[in-house]
């Protein structure tokens, strides 16, 4: 297999990558055929998965657009993945051209095309980190350079925390991410779940032995579960809702295609 320019030479190519397999559903064009047939591996079991993606990415947008709304011009994307139209700089910096926006990423691929896409942009930046190491991102010169913590910050941990563990402790990492930010801070995110998916859970659960087999564990948490990465949040309403429900542009809703209410999509802000 031919290594591309766009891809850096830390990557081996013949290993899957979740940011890659991502890129694939939203119809991007940074991947290999090893993340291609994962994905089509995983769509056996899910077909629906493109049609999740695409509403994780519109809710994203909705939130942004309220984050900025309620005078919030500062963004922290963390497991940002790689870009495609409408990134969180395009619709912060569209409503308010001094919006800054620092991604966050560990995959080589996603890293690279974001600095890229970024180029000539000083409100924007990208840090090659894993959320499981909140110091590591909260010190590094692109969060210091960018992001004030005496001032409100929307962090985005938008379809990332499924792919922690428990064992990684992942409401420990949100809860030091939480604390480094000032009063009136928000989290926006979305997580998987069995929950709301228009199929058998038992046939749901194949996608999570695809994303098992090449080491990158897929974590189906529960309403409940999903909620406590928002304690010492409070609920912006609707509350913590299927996507398409989360503040709707159209009338209704329900309309969507059914695979688009699965898991559950939510944006708390801190007292």
């Amino acid at each position: 297999m031919e290594r591309p320019a766009w891809a850096p030479r830390s990557i081996d190519i013949t290993v899957p990558s979740v940011a890659r397999i991502h890129d694939h559903y939203l119809g991007g064009s940074y991947n290999f055929e090893v993340d291609r047939e994962t994905a089509r591996k995983a769509m056996e079991f899910l077909p629906g998965l493109p049609r999740i993606v695409r509403a994780n990415r519109a809710f994203m947008r909705r939130a942004v657009r309220f984050a900025v709304a309620e005078g919030i011009t500062q963004f922290l994307d963390i497991g940002s993945g790689i870009p495609t139209s409408g990134n969180v700089h395009e619709v912060a910096q569209a409503a308010h051209p001094d919006a800054r926006v620092v991604y966050v990423d560990h995959d080589p691929v996603a890293v690279a095309r974001t600095q890229a896409v970024l180029a000539g942009n000083e409100g924007a930046r990208v840090v090659a980190a894993d959320l499981r190491k909140p110091r590591e991102i909260l010190s590094s010169p692109e969060v210091q350079d960018l992001i004030d913590p005496n001032r409100p910050v929307a962090l985005l941990l938008v379809a990332i925390l499924h792919f922690v563990e428990d064992a990684d402790d992942p409401c420990g990492a949100v809860a030091e991410l939480r604390e480094a930010f000032a009063p009136g801070s928000l989290l926006i995110l979305t997580h998987a779940s069995y929950e709301g998916i228009p199929l058998p859970p038992e046939r749901a659960a194949g996608v999570v032995d695809v994303y098992k087999d090449i080491r990158n564990p897929l974590i189906m948490r529960s309403r409940d579960e999903v909620a406590r990465f928002f304690e010492g949040y409070d609920m912006v309403e609707p509350g913590l809702v299927a996507m398409p429900r989360w503040r709707p542009e159209s009338e209704d809703p329900d309309d969507e295609d059914p695979f688009a209410f699965s898991g559950f999509a939510g944006v708390g802000r801190t007292a």
